[in-house]
């Protein structure tokens, strides 16, 4: 095969959505005040390289609030937690930082009012997610998880007549369609969100993915196998015309074996992932003879969150911390 025909397709939106990056920031600013420790509840987004970064410079992660000293600050994942974790956080004197994304804080206020509405509601969502566990936790009594079209056939409510579906923000925006049409056939009275669950991102990431995987001969989306939007990138991509896909944490998971045969190579990296990684893999693929990189973008993201009160206002936005490392590598020819 001549070396000249190898292309890369590098999907965007890809990477950090406003969301991570509010929360990454979260913790980098709390070092930089406070110093360490400062202790996050569960991993603050889920990325390996991302999490391993920042306990380098002093996070300390945990599942359980009990591991935290008394009266230590402890910040709360991008993923949300439930009540009964701020409870128990308020019960140890803790000085508790609210990293939840907001758009996960959304679908929180949304159950709550549902709830309190009398409604039962169906959230869609893979069981023992983090986002998950938390919004279950907001009415306990009233949600039922719905994890794909199957369980629609089993779920019971109250009343058939006040059913209200919800959904995790990270899930595939086909998965959720599907899903939400089986219950409607069971629930014909099911109610809508006032808007979509699924993050802007998360929908911004799959119709990249949409867009390149019919040209693309192996499909490669850099993330860690615990995120649920990364791991919906590979779906998504073979669902939609990708020969091969697979998904990768690093450029050293890259191989070779993969390559064969392969004239055209995506790329596209999850909501959780620092550009950096992404640009270790554009320099592996050039290694072996894919220098020639044209950008396919769907759309241009300029959602940014500010901090949580907690902290400065002033922190910057978008930074280079040691999280997100240096991005300003690009190998020759790279196009946009």
């Amino acid at each position: 095969m001549s070396t000249s025909r190898k292309r890369v397709l590098l999907a965007a939106p890809r990477g950090y959505c406003a969301g991570v990056d509010r929360a990454v920031r979260t913790v980098e600013e709390a070092l930089r005040q406070w110093g360490a420790p400062i202790y996050v509840r569960h991993e603050i987004v889920h990325n390996r390289h991302v999490v391993e970064s920042l306990r380098r410079r002093g996070a300390i992660f945990t599942d359980d609030i009990s591991d935290v000293p008394q009266g230590a600050r402890v910040i709360f994942s991008a993923h949300g937690v439930a009540p009964a974790v701020r409870e128990q956080a308020a019960d140890r004197s803790l000085r508790a930082i609210d990293a939840t994304c907001p758009l996960v804080t959304k679908v929180h206020h949304e159950a709550i009012r549902f709830a309190e509405a009398g409604y039962d509601i169906l959230l869609i969502g893979h069981a023992g997610h983090e986002e998950v566990i938390g919004t279950m936790g907001e009415a306990p009594g009233r949600i039922h998880l719905v994890d794909g079209p199957e369980d629609a056939a089993t779920i019971q409510v109250h009343d058939p007549e006040k059913v209200v579906w919800l959904s995790q923000t990270t899930l595939s925006v086909d998965e959720t369609t599907t899903t939400v049409a089986a219950l409607k056939k069971r629930f014909p009275a099911l109610t809508s969100p006032p808007s979509d669950d699924i993050c802007y991102a998360t929908q911004n990431r799959q119709n990249a993915i949409k867009q390149i995987a019919p040209l693309c001969d192996l499909l490669l989306a850099v993330g860690s196998s615990n995120s649920s939007n990364s791991a919906r990138l590979v779906e998504v991509a073979l669902a939609h015309g990708a020969r091969h896909a697979h998904l990768i944490d690093t450029a050293d998971q890259l191989q070779e074996q993969w390559l064969h045969e392969a004239q055209t190579v995506g790329v596209t990296s999850g909501a959780s992932v620092p550009e950096i990684l992404v640009s270790d893999l554009l320099h592996a693929l050039a290694d072996h003879g894919y220098t020639h990189v044209d950008e396919h973008a769907v759309t241009v993201e300029q959602q940014v969150f500010a901090l949580p009160r907690a902290l400065p206002a002033d922190a910057p936005a978008s930074g280079r911390g040691t999280a997100r490392g240096d991005v300003d590598a690009r190998p020759p020819g790279r196009t946009t």
